[in-house]
């Protein structure tokens, strides 16, 4: 994998680069619609191709492994062959799955042991095993096994789940390094930060995982929770402490606003399920602020559902159509929000990259982040 740095914007830490992997080039800043169990909600491949222009998406360890299984996946000859996806892919570790599993789960030095949300049946996660069944996924791009503390976390476990994650970490590389892809071309390891919102831990995990002097590196243990102005002083710590030559990922977040304001503190690469989780309930993102696509108000709109929107998908539906789908019920309505707000945001982080290589980023930016947040 190949990480240019093309332009740091000079009012702000933002940065315009280029990721090259074996599936593709990936303009950054960049967002990363999240594909959880190989499919991204509502969505199909060919619509993340040509109406949406996703670069990248994700799939998630623990889903996948859970079902269809790993043995269904390379058979098949791995993620990008089952579900026909040929553009890059990345995969979390399942670390944020087994955090949220918090009554059915038990953590311990040689992993994580787990009980699945289908049929309830007993699993074990250690970092040698997870990075096996990522090598077996086939992401260009594959997480190592952390731990993602809650929040609030007292400053005991906060430290001792960190120092948990960097012991993790140095058996993921070594596993990583020990073992070759299935499948022929390479594949990518980024550790990933914690520390919870202490500065002393998230600067000491910082330090750590830029000293393993890996592909990239990611941010976690952040959007679960927190005061934005928790994450956004973390993320500006951790920020500058990590190389600049590689690529930052900050995991999970999040909404348009807050993908600016970190895009302005120097990370390269987002991903969350707001887009599409947002838009099955109608919650609609758009370049003049947000829309609740269900309130009646919308009834006789008969403008676009964006007239700033460059998807040509949903640029011919009104706001009145829109709304008469989801009070019908009917799938329709739940599909186009999600590609328009799909769409919308792959439109965002284009229009940050395009700004920033213009030196104009931070100007743009704040009058932006004000109009994102309007309730229309």
């Amino acid at each position: 994998m190949k990480f240019e740095l093309l332009h740091t914007d000079a009012g702000s830490k933002a940065r315009a680069g280029k990721l090259t992997t074996a599936h593709g080039e990936i303009e950054t800043p960049i967002f990363m619609p999240v594909g959880t169990v190989g499919s991204v909600k509502a969505v199909t491949q060919e619509q993340l191709r040509t109406d949406i222009n996703a670069q990248i998406i994700l799939g998630n360890t623990y889903h996948l492994y859970l079902r269809p299984g790993l043995d269904i996946i390379k058979q098949a000859g791995g993620l990008h062959k089952f579900n026909g996806w040929e553009r890059p892919l990345l995969t979390d570790s399942g670390g944020y799955q087994v955090f949220s599993l918090a009554n059915n789960r038990k953590i311990k030095e040689e992993g994580c042991v787990f009980q699945s949300h289908i049929d309830g049946s007993r699993h074990l996660f250690t970092p040698e095993n997870v990075m096996d069944t990522q090598r077996i996924i086939g992401a260009d791009i594959i997480m190592a096994f952390d731990e993602c503390p809650p929040y609030p976390s007292d400053y005991r476990y906060a430290k001792k789940s960190m120092e948990l994650t960097h012991r993790w970490l140095d058996r993921c590389i070594k596993r990583f390094a020990e073992t070759e892809p299935v499948y022929g071309y390479e594949q990518n390891l980024f550790p990933i930060v914690q520390g919870s919102t202490y500065k002393d831990l998230r600067k000491i995990s910082a330090e750590v995982i830029a000293s393993k002097e890996c592909a990239g590196n990611a941010i976690g243990g952040l959007s679960v929770g927190e005061p934005e102005a928790d994450m956004y002083e973390m993320c500006e710590l951790v920020c500058d402490v990590l190389p600049t030559d590689k690529p930052r990922y900050l995991m999970g977040v999040g909404t348009p606003w807050n993908i600016l304001q970190n895009i302005s503190l120097g990370v390269d690469m987002f991903d969350c399920v707001m887009p599409t989780r947002n838009g099955r309930n109608g919650m609609l993102f758009t370049w003049n602020g947000v829309i609740n696509i269900k309130n009646k108000k919308w009834a006789d709109d008969f403008t676009p559902i964006d007239e700033n929107s460059a998807c040509v998908a949903t640029s011919k539906y009104t706001k009145a159509y829109l709304r008469h789908l989801f009070v019908a019920g009917e799938i329709l309505g739940m599909q186009l929000a999600s590609i328009h707000n799909l769409a919308f945001y792959l439109d965002l982080v284009k229009e940050a990259r395009k700004q920033i290589l213009a030196g104009t980023f931070a100007t743009w930016k704040e009058g932006m982040v004000k109009q994102l947040q309007v309730r229309l």
